[in-house]
């Protein structure tokens, strides 16, 4: 049976990452600390936009993708992520990496399963900080 898993996180740092390059170093290790396989990429760019100002990093898998994005003009920057997989679907492995490499804190998380619409198998909040 085919899996549908969406992991979404939305959280803060205080060591935002700028570099492209640190970026897709970081997203490839991500890639083969969970055991997934990259078709293509990873791929970085930092915008320079006033009021978008960041970094995207995004990464095709076997099974789908996997996307960074940082913007770094709030105190402090924030962190979306998004991997949709059609495999299994480490959760708690990728969170350990965006808190342990990318300093992700206050953070909410949501896993959906998409095979028919969108059902929330999995929700939950970490790394707050007061």
């Amino acid at each position: 049976m085919t899996l549908h898993n969406q992991l979404l996180i939305n959280g803060y740092t205080n060591n935002a990452i700028t570099s492209e390059a640190e970026a897709v170093e970081w997203m490839q290790s991500l890639v083969d600390s969970i055991n997934m396989k990259t078709i293509q990429g990873p791929y970085a760019s930092y915008v320079t936009k006033d009021g978008n100002r960041g970094l995207t990093c995004v990464v095709m898998i076997e099974t789908s993708h996997i996307a960074l994005h940082v913007w770094d003009e709030p105190d402090p920057a924030e962190i979306q992520f998004d991997l949709y997989t059609c495999g299994e679907l480490p959760v708690q492995d990728v969170i350990n990496n965006l808190e342990s490499s990318l300093g992700l804190f206050n953070y909410k998380y949501l896993v959906l399963e998409r095979e028919v619409g969108f059902n929330q198998v999995m929700s939950g909040n970490g790394g707050f900080v007061l």
